[in-house]
């Protein structure tokens, strides 16, 4: 039975009005000015140092006084740029990105960075400009409803016809993205509002009415989940990317060590816990380690930290972790159930969660001594033994892209930050690089755009100037984005680029190979294989302004990267030519369940054997 509380648990105070960033330590203004300084000292306010964007003319009159302020603005190649840039400033730096964009079509490119950001709950504050107040919904030029299409796909957003109000919705803006599940916010601004005069006064302190976030766990349920863990014979703790966004590694840690479990951190939460760790036994999902996708299907309790279920992780959800008891806390009570019933739900910041989590389990172990765990860790050491991460030489003689993703993950180190584009080399980095501490992996893990690696490797670099910043990207997705390498030239943005060119969409590619009889329609991008490169990368990153190098073979990849590194003014590009006919193993096909995980293709991992 769990631990009764001696006393009932007092009744919380009512929240207070949160304070706004920038308070602390300046006083609210009260001078005259136009709506669009008051846009810009809002961002002062905000302690913005870097906003992405491009000018245009609903946001004109914004831009002249930006070119006075200490807000550094970046001058991207394209909205969606600006935005990526934005959600990698914020996933590097813990910090809120910050993009700006004009009204209509700049606003509507703009949908795809704040559909992703609001998928991985990256705190991001998008101003967009719109046509003045009075032409609002008379099909006015370059006039779109921002605000009705993002909806669904931010945390909140405002449209602002009103200069007086516009401190208020931006100061509102960087405390509801920040605050809770982080997430992006969009603040539309009417042209109208940007040129009219008003009074400039940043709130002290705001109240939300119907924004209340629930950061401290209810402490029966923390208890109950700690009675659980102490006597479990098959724990597994399974983290998710809130463990990040909430800046809980050092707890994470503290409760790995204690409780003895092993632990999985999805693609969204690589380096929440060091890959060294004894206790991290890998990634799960679709592409995960054999070890890790075991241990989530004969765990007999499974503690959710900061996860969401997801399918890429569940495979068939019916069949996912069949006999464990589930323990699910959230900052997001949305979350909780979902997707997989909870038997202990636990609302609250992961950070808070885990340090009463540990104290409770502390107790536990006084009380009842430590659980014996010694089969479970026998069946999982003999599956890392059995089933290590792995490929195979290449029959047609070209790279294996896992060989170089596993160079430069230990030539650039546990200290760089690594963005990824989406596909096969975005697993690849996920699988064959270490990583050692939070924010250093960087990749579009809900929504999976293609084209976020440069622009976010863009963004990271600006947060992270001294860290050394890799894009791995595929040839498909860099040719969605590639423009803002002229950003980065032009900027002093010298971030790098190993560019996985096996002139196809590769994991596209892959599923024709197993699902559609090898029938390749449409993915052959001819960027590099036999005697056509178009384009040519090496010739495309000079025309940009940066270093092209390019690597065919083995033997050079390690001098190639090596160089690549020695180069610090300038961004680089390495046109790493790789094989076509590799593949993504392990692999959980789309649909079946997790017990059918196949370590390479017609291999089925043996779970039990040891049972």
């Amino acid at each position: 039975m769990a631990t009764k509380a001696p006393h009932p648990a007092p009744r919380p105070a009512p929240p207070r009005p949160a304070p706004v960033p920038g308070t602390q330590t300046r006083p609210a203004a009260g001078e005259a000015m136009t709506g669009a300084q008051a846009i810009v000292r809002s961002l002062e306010e905000a302690d913005v140092d870097v906003v992405f964007g491009i000018p245009g003319g609903a946001v004109l009159p914004l831009y002249d006084p930006l070119f006075d302020s200490k807000v550094r603005h970046i001058l991207v190649r394209h909205e969606q740029g600006a935005g990526h840039a934005a959600t990698g400033y914020a996933a590097a730096t813990g910090r809120v990105g910050v993009c700006i964009a004009t009204s209509g079509p700049g606003a509507t490119n703009l949908v795809t960075p704040l559909a992703d950001a609001h998928m991985d709950s990256v705190p991001m504050v998008a101003i967009t400009g719109q046509v003045g107040a009075s032409m609002i919904g008379t099909d006015a030029f370059q006039e779109a409803d921002i605000v009705g299409i993002s909806m669904p796909i931010t945390k909140h957003s405002f449209l602002v016809t009103d200069p007086a109000e516009i401190p208020g919705r931006i100061a509102e803006a960087f405390h509801i993205a920040s605050t809770g599940r982080p997430g992006p916010v969009l603040v539309d601004i009417a042209k109208s509002a940007m040129v009219a005069d008003t009074t400039f006064a940043w709130p002290g302190e705001l109240d939300l009415p119907g924004y209340r976030v629930a950061t401290r766990p209810h402490i029966k349920q923390v208890r109950e989940a700690a009675r659980l863990l102490a006597t479990a014979r098959r724990p597994v703790l399974y983290v998710g990317g809130g463990a990040i966004r909430s800046k809980a590694s050092a707890e994470l840690l503290a409760l790995t060590n204690l409780s003895g479990a092993a632990v999985v951190t999805t693609l969204m939460a690589r380096g929440a816990l060091p890959d060294s760790h004894p206790q991290h036994v890998g990634m799960p999902g679709m592409h995960g380690n054999v070890s890790a996708v075991a241990a989530l299907q004969k765990a007999d309790l499974v503690v959710a930290l900061g996860a969401r279920f997801d399918d890429r992780v569940t495979g068939r959800l019916d069949s996912f972790a069949p006999g464990a008891t589930i323990v699910h806390a959230d900052i997001d009570p949305a979350e909780i159930s979902k997707n997989r019933h909870a038997d202990v739900p636990i609302v609250g910041d992961l950070k808070e969660v885990m340090v009463d989590l540990a104290a409770e389990l502390a107790r536990e172990h006084k009380q009842h001594g430590l659980p014996d765990l010694e089969a479970w860790w026998a069946l999982l050491d003999d599956l890392r033994t059995r089933y290590p991460l792995g490929w195979t030489p290449t029959a047609d003689g070209l790279l294996a892209p896992q060989h170089v993703i596993s160079r430069l993950g230990e030539l650039a180190g546990p200290e760089a930050v690594y963005a990824a584009g989406v596909g096969q080399h975005q697993m690849w980095a996920a699988q064959f690089i270490r990583y050692e501490r939070p924010r250093t992996w960087l990749n579009s893990g809900g929504l999976g755009t293609m084209g976020y690696a440069i622009p976010a490797a863009m963004g990271a670099k600006v947060g992270e100037p001294d860290r050394e910043v890799w894009a791995v990207d595929g040839d498909g997705c860099f040719q969605m984005t590639n423009q803002e390498l002229a950003t980065c030239a032009l900027e002093g943005i010298p971030i790098k680029t190993a560019l996985i060119n096996n002139s196809s969409l590769g994991m596209v590619r892959q599923w024709q190979t197993l699902f559609y009889g090898e029938r390749y329609s449409n993915t052959d991008l001819q960027t590099g294989h036999e005697t056509r490169r178009i384009p040519d990368f090496v010739k495309l990153a000079e025309s940009y302004g940066c270093v092209g190098l390019r690597c065919e073979s083995a033997k050079d990849v390690d001098a190639t990267i090596k160089k690549a590194q020695e180069i610090d003014d300038v961004p680089v590009v390495i046109d790493f030519v790789v094989s076509r006919d590799a593949m993504v193993w392990p692999m959980v096909a789309s649909g079946v369940s997790n017990d059918d995980i196949q370590y390479a293709r017609g291999i089925t991992p043996e779970f039990d054997r040891d049972e």
